[in-house]
């Protein structure tokens, strides 16, 4: 595990094994951060909530929660934005074929719920690497774009 810290700008790089615990872990450390460079509460809770549902994606869904693979977080967080990037070793999906949760018919269906809150809580969210890659931005002052930069 990497960080570096100066001038309220946090950077950091961690591989960690398919364990949820430790992905806890990091997104505390983020969240630290976020707070430490002065983001409002909401804007913290829509880190928290993305960074849990991404890192959940890549452990259970994209690594199959398979202890031999790992997922690779790297994050920077400074006074005007958080910058989040987690890869999984899984064979990865495609974003745009994921069910819209709201549809009436995948009601009951809990799969496309995550993407959707991650890209409504934060300012940017971009999948590459055949989507076993996530990229998250959110910008101090945006409290919800729902966009999706793909």
């Amino acid at each position: 595990m990497s960080n570096v810290a100066e001038n309220n700008r946090f950077i950091g790089s961690v591989i960690i094994d398919s364990d949820t615990t430790q992905g806890q872990k990091i997104q505390s450390d983020i969240i630290n951060f976020a707070q430490l460079c002065e983001f409002s509460e909401p804007e913290v809770f829509a880190i928290r909530l993305a960074v849990e549902e991404a890192l959940v994606n890549a452990i259970k869904h994209g690594n199959g929660s398979d202890p031999a693979k790992k997922v690779r977080i790297d994050y920077e967080v400074d006074e005007i934005q958080v910058r989040i990037r987690i890869e999984d070793e899984g064979p990865g999906f495609d974003p745009e074929t994921v069910p819209d949760p709201t549809d009436p018919e995948f009601l009951e269906r809990p799969c496309g719920r995550g993407l959707m809150l991650m890209k409504h809580y934060m300012s940017r969210v971009h999948f590459s690497n055949r989507g076993s890659c996530v990229e998250m931005l959110k910008c101090k002052g945006e409290l919800s774009n729902g966009s999706d930069d793909d």
